[in-house]
């Protein structure tokens, strides 16, 4: 700062605003600093003080900028000056910058507080989720850990929640789909058909999700349970369950567990989890085999051929043991739909495959399609006859 006002006045504002539970308005930030300044700021030193604190203890200061800005999936900070974004096209510098260490570290507790997380020494990293904004209507989901856990100092990470809200005709057009998967994922969806859809991070597995849901009957009731809200697909009858977290005493907590246990309760017609990420997988897989057909969700794997271990892994978590995984899995789901992300950041469908349990072995993953025919076609063409007889 440049004149009167300093980087130590600045602090000792930060200081009286820090001990007042009220959040900080323009007027409340102007008072400070007047009393602060002793009064002996003009109106363009004010102004100056005030525009700088405004941008820290406002929404998500400086990176409030790139979190609205609608092409903008993730916002991470690994220093003061390295901010960098993803658009679609894998990561590239922003430019935006901070002054220092502490500013991201206020900025990161300031973000923790606003998601009802504490982030301090005794608990030096954070996972939470901040409300909506005008550029992502779901909110954004934050993590953040403080030095010196992080090296090189406060590291910030800000994934934008946007609707997940395309239609699968949209992404037949945008090339994610060709015209076969297009036609093959529809008569999946129609015959009801149990599928968990798998990719990794950011290769367009909730968006492909939500656009299938868009093709269930309108006569259908959809429960959906996540961990963070993502699904708003473009059906008539769609009951959305949204997991939540302790709070800062450490009670409150939904799990998504608790949550499918629930929509078991809502009359649905196709059970939905959002992201499969620990032992709901049980309690999803008791749903599906119990009459609730057409169920689905999505899993973190890169290839299909993971998925059994990846299952196996998550099970364990839930107290199934491997071979009542391998058979709940074998009974439950039918399909496998492998989305990735090339080097050019472009987002397809990859690959369609089906689950196979040879006797008294293991589930397998087996390609049925993947720009052309694969060895498990005969299977997926024999169960989508089988649900139109």
């Amino acid at each position: 700062m440049t004149g009167l006002v300093s980087a130590e006045l600045l602090d000792r504002v930060r200081t009286r605003l820090a001990l007042t539970s009220d959040t900080p308005t323009a007027a409340t930030v102007a008072a400070a600093i007047r009393a602060e300044a002793s009064g002996v700021l003009g109106d363009t030193d004010l102004l100056d003080a005030l525009r700088t604190l405004q941008t820290e203890l406002t929404g998500a200061g400086v990176l409030e900028s790139l979190l609205v800005q609608p092409d903008v999936s993730d916002v991470l900070v690994t220093a003061p000056d390295e901010v960098w974004v993803d658009r679609g096209h894998g990561l590239e510098r922003a430019d935006v910058d901070f002054a220092d260490e502490a500013a991201v570290r206020r900025l990161a507790q300031r973000l923790a507080l606003a998601a009802g997380r504490r982030l301090d020494d005794a608990q030096p990293w954070v996972d939470g989720r901040l409300p909506g904004t005008a550029g992502a209507n779901f909110g954004v989901r934050l993590h953040a850990v403080l030095a010196p856990v992080a090296q090189a100092g406060t590291c910030l990470s800000l994934r934008v929640l946007r609707p997940a809200t395309q239609g699968l005709d949209a992404l037949h057009r945008s090339g994610t789909l060709t015209d076969e998967s297009h036609d093959l994922l529809r008569r999946i969806v129609e015959a009801r058909l149990a599928f968990l859809v798998v990719g990794g991070t950011g290769a367009g597995k909730t968006t492909l999700l939500a656009a299938l849901l868009g093709t269930v009957s309108p006569r259908e009731r959809i429960v959906c349970v996540e961990d963070a809200a993502e699904l708003a697909p473009s059906h008539p009858h769609v009951v959305r369950l949204v997991a939540r977290p302790a709070n800062i005493e450490g009670v409150g907590e939904v799990s998504v567990r608790h949550l499918v246990r629930q929509a078991l309760r809502m009359r649905p017609d196709r059970i939905v989890v959002g992201e499969v990420r620990g032992a709901e997988v049980v309690d999803l897989l008791t749903a599906l085999n119990t009459g609730h057909d057409g169920g689905a969700g999505t899993v973190h794997a890169n290839s299909p051929e993971e998925v059994p271990a990846r299952l196996e892994a998550l099970a364990a978590l839930g107290g199934m043991d491997r071979a009542a995984l391998h058979s709940q899995l074998a009974a439950a789901v039918q399909v496998v739909l492998h989305c990735r992300r090339d080097a050019r950041g472009r987002r397809t469908l990859a690959e369609i495959a089906v689950l196979e349990r040879p006797t008294g072995a293991d589930v397998v993953v087996v390609p049925a399609w993947h720009d052309g025919w694969g060895p498990g076609a005969d299977r997926l063409h024999s169960l989508l006859e089988r649900a139109n007889r």
